[in-house]
């Protein structure tokens, strides 16, 4: 029995390190995105991609790196994800320019795109039902924390030492990581799905490309160029979606969009997460470039907003226990999209820091009770065999979300502001928090079409 106990503890601290690399990686960025700008002295345009190519890669990778998972071991590929993101981490640390950034960022979201859901899944088969419950909330919790730490810590490291460091620390921990892994983690496998990589080349070739054409408008690269390569990409996606329809193992069953519940949940979900990543990606610079104040005490901050997501979801799951998901999710909407645009009121009518520690509690208040109710809606409108299908699309409905609204937010950015001087930032930065607000409340439209009802047959 004491055998037992000492094997589920290092189930669940093994896999919950695993998820917390990925999910800090994801925040600890944010708060040196400043130092890196100047550092490679880049515009806007291009910084966007340190966040865009890590949620595209992922997105796109995700329901391909489950089914390897499924098919030769769930332990197998999750030692070899925290392999692959610990080694681009060194890449990401040793990099001189820009564009070696990008690249090792996309290697490390190679393996993070299967470190969160291989997690989960050895967690689940490997513990017994007594106490899943219990530990799905600790690796929940430490996903959580990841949140509060990570603009924090990044902020520290970057005022301390340098933005390098970011990712040096994640070399003892996946190290650490991988070596107790391999010896105290049981092996699994589920059931086989046939791999298509042509589908994940498709996927991944044209999200990046539409983006990438977005992302240019407000740039000096020819038009031309940006036209052909967003049509070619556009064209692509088609293709995509046209096999999805034809083959008989679809990466995305398109038959669950017969739902209408499952289609208005994602698309909320998209709009939700579009919202939350364009005011992430400015929010750590504003306070950096407008406010002059240090990486460090722009991560502590960002603690009202972050640190509110985290102590409200446990209340929140409640909520949308004996409320219902069209309530919480719309109510969270509206509260996230009011948050939002009360930065600028408030803002505008006195200098005093509370007047943004408000509306951003309000925000990830809205934020911490539409997530959770939005994934709970889009589950349960399926059949239980395709339950593995429909989360993966949730997420890449959220990770494709946050990579929209962050190009969104810079095109905005660009149109209205700029990074010449800190009036000229202040002005972009109100115009992006105008849009993600209406962006946010603009969710509620596909929210109020949600009922638990809705089951696919």
């Amino acid at each position: 029995m004491q055998e037992k106990k000492v094997n589920s503890s290092a189930i669940i601290i093994l896999t919950s390190l695993g998820f917390f690399m990925s999910m800090i990686d994801s925040m600890i960025v944010t708060t040196a995105t400043t130092a890196i700008r100047n550092n490679f002295q880049i515009s806007v345009n291009l910084l966007q991609w340190l966040l865009n190519i890590y949620n595209i890669t992922i997105a796109a990778l995700l329901l391909v790196g489950v089914s390897l998972g499924e098919k030769i071991g769930r332990k197998k590929v999750y030692l070899i994800g925290i392999a692959i993101f610990t080694i681009a981490s060194i890449f990401c640390a040793l990099s001189n320019n820009i564009i070696e950034l990008i690249i090792s960022r996309m290697i490390q979201a190679v393996g993070a795109c299967v470190m969160t859901p291989m997690s989960m899944a050895i967690l689940t088969h490997s513990l017994p039902t007594n106490i899943r419950g219990k530990a799905l909330g600790i690796w929940s919790g430490i996903g959580g924390l990841a949140l509060i730490v990570g603009p924090v810590l990044g902020g520290f490291i970057v005022a301390t030492l340098s933005w390098q460091w970011i990712f040096w620390i994640n070399l003892p921990i996946g190290i650490i990581t991988i070596y107790f892994a391999h010896r105290l983690l049981p092996e699994s496998k589920g059931k086989e799905d046939k791999l298509n990589f042509t589908d994940f080349l498709l996927i991944t070739i044209s999200s990046a490309g539409i983006i990438w054409s977005l992302s240019e408008i407000t740039t000096q690269t020819s038009h031309i160029i940006t036209t052909i390569t967003g049509l070619s990409c556009l064209v692509l996606g088609i293709l995509f979606i046209i096999r999805q329809k034809m083959t008989t193992t679809p990466m995305i069953p398109l038959i669950l969009f017969h739902s209408k519940v499952f289609t208005n949940g994602n698309i909320a979900t998209f709009l939700l997460y579009a919202s939350m990543f364009g005011v992430l990606f400015f929010l750590p610079q504003y306070f950096l470039v407008f406010e002059k104040t240090n990486p460090l005490m722009a991560g502590l901050q960002l603690l009202p907003w972050t640190a509110t997501l985290v102590v409200i979801a446990p209340f929140a799951g409640n909520a949308v226990d004996k409320f219902g998901e069209k309530t919480i999710a719309t109510l969270g909407l509206f509260l996230q999209g009011i948050g939002y645009l009360l930065i600028i009121f408030l803002v505008n009518l006195t200098n005093s820091y509370i007047a943004m520690a408000i509306p951003l509690m309000i925000a990830g208040m809205g934020l911490s009770m539409a997530g959770p109710a939005l994934q709970k809606s889009v589950l349960s409108a399926v059949e239980p065999i395709y339950l593995g299908k429909a989360s993966g699309i949730y997420n890449i409905f959220r990770l494709f979300g946050g990579a929209i609204g962050t190009t969104i937010s810079v095109i905005i950015f660009n149109i209205y502001g700029g990074i010449t001087n800190s009036l000229a930032f202040a002005q972009g930065f109100d115009a992006v928090i105008i849009t993600t607000g209406v962006i946010s409340l603009l969710g509620i439209v596909f929210s109020l079409k949600l009922s638990t009802r809705n089951k696919l047959q």
